[in-house]
């Protein structure tokens, strides 16, 4: 769930695509594609339908089965915080890892506001725009792999916490218990959402171009 400034170093040699090595202890031997990391992260992806089910299940009656939907999507995102700390921490970082995060990331968010758009409690023109610039700028940054290392941004970290917050304001039913002004706070984060979102996405398509002129100056 993350895009943004480009790097013109050549990407880290592949390691740890071999399901034997190191699962969950620190080291500098290669990793195994089975590690806790990647673990977490696919079980992020199996939770995601579990948690668009529910959410359609309960179709806007904001029972108990609202709340537990949304619980479950708040763990998912937490999930992808301490996945990433772990990659890091114990040296876990495997090309499996890379590719199926944000492919986790977009799963979970993207059914969260499709769903919040079928059951119409968000406008499809809000769907649209994130879905659209989160699976249009991944496919892009994997098409470019090969050839750059592309960092998140700090605008791209925070266009994901504040997508995050602004998806679980709309699934917790919190204006039943706080009141109506609730709504008024939860619009006010999707549409600082929604602007972080097309901001960070048109910010790396400009360094994505700045990028290519320096690699390819006649092009």
């Amino acid at each position: 769930m993350s895009a943004e400034p480009l790097s013109n170093t050549n990407p880290p040699p592949a390691r740890g695509n071999s399901l034997r090595g190191r699962v969950i202890r620190d080291g500098d031997t290669p990793a195994s594609t089975a590690n806790i990391a990647n673990i977490i992260t696919v079980a992020r992806i199996l939770l995601a339908p579990v948690f668009i089910w529910l959410l359609l299940l309960d179709n806007g009656q904001m029972g108990i089965i609202r709340y537990v939907a949304a619980a479950l999507f708040i763990v998912a995102i937490v999930t992808d915080a301490v996945d990433g700390y772990l990659a890091r921490d114990r040296n876990l970082v495997t090309d499996v890892g890379i590719i199926l995060d944000p492919i986790a990331d977009k799963i979970l968010t993207g059914g969260a506001l499709v769903a919040l758009s079928i059951l119409a409690e968000l406008p499809w023109a809000i769907t649209i725009i994130i879905v659209a610039r989160e699976f249009g700028i991944t496919i892009f940054r994997f098409a470019v792999l090969s050839k750059v290392v592309v960092p998140a941004s700090r605008g791209g970290k925070l266009k994901t916490i504040v997508q995050a917050v602004a998806i679980s304001l709309f699934l917790v039913p919190l204006s039943s218990v706080l009141g109506q002004w609730v709504e008024w706070v939860n619009w006010a984060v999707m549409a600082i959402a929604v602007l972080l979102t097309v901001y960070t996405g048109l910010e790396y398509l400009w360094q994505a171009w700045r990028q290519n002129r320096k690699i390819n100056p006649g092009a």
